[in-house]
């Protein structure tokens, strides 16, 4: 024992502070508002606790070591055997068993959150099997705040209340404290790697220190459990804005029996999510399991103060390898993601959740129609690219809440037309696809920008707006019209006798694009290490976004084509079933040796990508049964689907196994998404994701588009002959133009679109000469000047 003089642990600051393994086998909270923490799970242990917001990660872990004081210590993470169950149907509630691997003793641990307060409640059982460590075993908490999102700068005391033996840690304004239902016999804090409970145990198996201060550093706090006669206690972890709060809490939820908790738990998740009508069990392989844990994992993601805002998943990727350096992890908004998760929300019948991601959205929408790329819950961006499939999103979230009459009060006009504005003004070409790496013309950006506009003109026209209804789809036209210009090879290489497919983008310079870049041309530099390739061989699944929204036909010559050459470039036959790539190529993923991915790596298969090709098997008139059956099957023993899958063969070590998940985010919620959405578009039998009209208007009876669209951000050179030439501007001008080069000139005042704020004028080039050349300037009204440029356009 330290003498109390050596009450402040040594070896300050500690070592430098890394995150935890973002495989999780669990995620949980209660369902409640007024209980404001979340947790994972992994490795038979809880790995982050999230306080006050589901973006604001608080811990490391929190584990149990086991001694018997003279032989051996365990870490269980490390050392002991791991099961995880789900005691309960349609509740994130766990029970973790973990053995020593000579089956002589486990914990038994039932995890869970006080149904109304921000406390974590561990209720443990110690089961000893060789009696001859009965009366030996000792069991040490280990906790390792990470307060406010940091590693470094924690502070940490032992602390008392009345009799109650309390361990305390703070950073900032937020504060935790741990406690054990039957008391701590010892207790200490200490400097990661140094005076920490761990190197304590592990020298000699004992705890001799008992430090009471440990101030701004990488800490851990250790508090010896007092085991009763049953070998029964409960640890809970409460997190407050104020050391007098989180001590309330503390108090109060260790005042009710663990059981009383439990009931309240899983009363309010049972309540919240059942729903007899939207059980579609028939339509999976496993009875229905997965299809209801996936639906709880993407309403655990929901923040409870900044409603509607989901996270897109509670990891951080290969966080072993982080430090506080990346703040941001998973646990950020991303609209895209966001927009996936309360989709598949919806298909499942829940409606509260979408309605309020939808608001969020409206609230956090720029004056200028656009969405952060991710941001926190707050709305405060975190990334600052613009992505167009990010705009479109929300428009067609808003529009299926409209089908399903979900939108209650809520009327999401201003929002779609300030979007749709800022995909016509912005468009076509994207800054980043929607993987967020390259920009040029996307398939996938483009159908859902195609998607998001027709949703935009039919909530015009349901309310009499025809005129701007027919604006919006005039766009939607030129660009459904022109998807294969943009992004189809006729001289692709991969495949011999497919030289004719999708690319998985075509790239140019978002901010000076050339309008006319030929997909068999141009070059693409791969992001994270992949190189300079030409981009008419570098393919991807982004296409089938045409098909499943309706843009495209399924049997479409060019679609077939292109399914024979990423299936024979990116398909891996897995354990479980096939899984795709995202791209040949592609950097992103764990290294060829099993090495965490740090900047550079191998793009594995994502359990996305199985589910997409599901929906695309639907719409063709197949069973999509097995694609659901491999992504159950694609999930960990937790049930959590990742975002990658190792498809390479079995590592030596073990770290690697073909078919199971990569250091990549775990769970991510996009995967989730994808999944609910497939056995519901199966229940169906049509993709839940398809626009009706926009189906209508491209696959059905397909519309011609009548237009050529100019703007400043997208310039053509050239256009054909016979179709209307529209300016489209953001702001009022006389658009001075010739096609006599100057001989005569002409002025065209721009009409408004009040709706949307733009500007347009339209100039009819049938009655022109072939092979004329249309050259113009702008005046700009407003501010009574020469734009100082001219341009050319050639009428073929």
């Amino acid at each position: 024992m330290n003498s109390p003089g050596e009450s402040v642990a040594f070896g300050a600051p500690g070592i430098e502070p890394r995150w935890t393994s973002s495989a999780k086998e669990g995620v949980g909270t209660a369902y409640h508002t007024s209980c404001r923490l979340w947790f994972t799970l992994s490795h038979g242990i809880v790995n982050e606790i999230y306080y006050p917001h589901v973006d604001q990660p608080n811990t490391r872990d929190f584990q149990f070591l086991v001694s018997d004081g003279e032989t051996f210590c365990h870490e269980e993470k490390r050392d002991l055997n791991h099961l995880i169950e789900y005691p309960e149907r349609d509740c994130v509630f766990y029970r973790l068993t973990n053995s020593e691997p000579g089956g002589r003793y486990r914990l038994v641990k039932h995890i869970l959150t006080d149904p109304h307060r921000s406390v974590l409640l561990v209720h443990t059982k110690v089961e000893v099997l060789d009696e001859s460590l009965r009366g030996k075993l000792r069991v040490y908490a280990l906790l390792a705040p990470h307060i406010a999102g940091c590693g470094a700068g924690n502070s940490a005391w032992c602390s008392e209340i009345g009799a109650t033996k309390l361990i305390r840690a703070q950073r900032e304004d937020v504060h935790l404290i741990m406690a054990c239902s039957t008391g701590f016999a010892r207790r200490s804090v200490g400097y990661v790697g140094f005076s920490d409970g761990w190197q304590d145990l592990m020298s000699n198996f004992k705890m001799d220190w008992e430090f009471r201060t440990a101030e701004r550093g990488n800490i851990a706090l250790t508090g010896e459990v007092h085991l009763p006669g049953n070998d029964e206690f409960t640890i809970a972890i409460a997190c407050g804005r104020s050391y007098q709060s989180a001590a309330a809490k503390l108090f109060q939820s260790l005042a009710d029996p663990f059981l009383l908790h439990r009931e309240a738990y899983v009363r309010q998740w049972q309540r919240a999510v059942v729903n007899p009508k939207f059980d579609f069990s028939g339509d999976t392989s496993d009875g229905g399991g997965m299809y209801r844990l996936s639906r709880c994992v993407l309403l655990a993601h929901e923040d409870k103060v900044f409603q509607g805002a989901l996270v897109a998943s509670m990891s951080i990727p290969w966080g072993e390898t982080k430090s506080d350096n990346d703040l941001g992890g998973y646990h950020l908004v991303w609209t895209r993601d966001l927009v996936q998760s309360a989709t598949a929300l919806l298909a499942t019948g829940q409606t509260g959740t979408p309605l309020r991601a939808l608001i969020w959205l409206a609230a956090i929408q720029r004056p200028d129609g656009s969405f952060p790329q991710n941001s926190w819950i707050d709305g405060t961006a975190y990334w600052s690219v613009l992505q167009l499939d990010q705009i479109a999103a929300p428009i067609l979230l808003a529009w299926r809440l409209h089908e399903q009459d979900a939108l209650g009060l809520f009327d999401p006009g201003v929002m779609i037309m300030r979007a749709a504005a800022h995909l016509i003004l912005q468009g076509p070409v994207t800054s980043q696809e929607r993987w967020e790496e390259n920009a040029g013309y996307s398939p996938s950006t483009l159908a859902t920008v195609i998607a998001g506009l027709i949703c935009a003109g039919e909530y015009c026209k349901e309310r009499g707006q025809t005129t701007l209804a027919d604006f919006i789809f005039a766009y939607a036209d030129w660009l459904a019209a022109h998807v294969e210009e943009w992004t189809v090879t006729t001289r692709g290489d991969l495949v011999p006798g497919f030289p004719r497919h999708y690319i998985r983008i075509n790239p140019t310079d978002p901010n000076a694009p050339d309008t006319h870049a030929d997909p068999n041309t141009t070059l693409i530099q791969v992001a994270n290490g992949g190189g300079l390739h030409p981009a008419r061989n570098v393919v991807g699944g982004d296409f089938f976004h045409l098909v499943r929204f309706g843009i495209r036909d399924v049997n479409d010559p060019i679609v077939r084509d292109s399914i024979e050459v990423i299936d024979r470039v990116l398909k891996h036959d897995l354990p479980q079933g096939p899984g795709w790539r995202r791209y040949n190529h592609d950097g992103y993923g764990q290294a060829e040796d099993g090495g965490a991915f740090d900047g550079t790596g191998v793009g594995r298969c994502w359990p996305i990508l199985t589910g997409e090709r599901g929906h695309y098997e639907l719409a063709a008139g197949r069973d999509p049964k097995p694609f659901i059956a491999s992504m159950e099957n694609f999930a960990n023993q937790g049930g959590m689907i990742s975002e990658q899958l190792w498809d390479a063969d079995n590592l030596p070590d073990g770290g690697m196994k073909r078919g199971c998940p990569t250091g990549a985010a775990m769970p991510l919620c996009w995967s989730h998404a994808e999944y609910v959405s497939l056995v519901r578009s199966r229940h169906d039998g049509v993709c839940f994701d398809r626009v009706e009209p926009a189906f209508r208007r491209y696959v059905l009876n397909p519309v011609q588009s009548r237009y050529e669209i100019w703007s400043l951000r997208h310039p053509l050179r050239r256009m054909s002959r016979g179709k209307i030439f529209r300016i489209i501007l953001a702001a009022e001008a006389t658009i001075v133009w010739s096609t006599d080069e100057w001989a005569r000139t002409n002025e065209s005042d721009t009409r408004h679109e009040s709706k949307l704020n733009l500007w347009f004028a339209d100039f009819p080039t049938a009655e022109w000469p072939h092979r004329s050349v249309l050259t113009f300037t702008l005046f700009w009204k407003r501010d009574q000047r020469w734009e100082g440029r001219t341009w050319r356009v050639g009428v073929f």
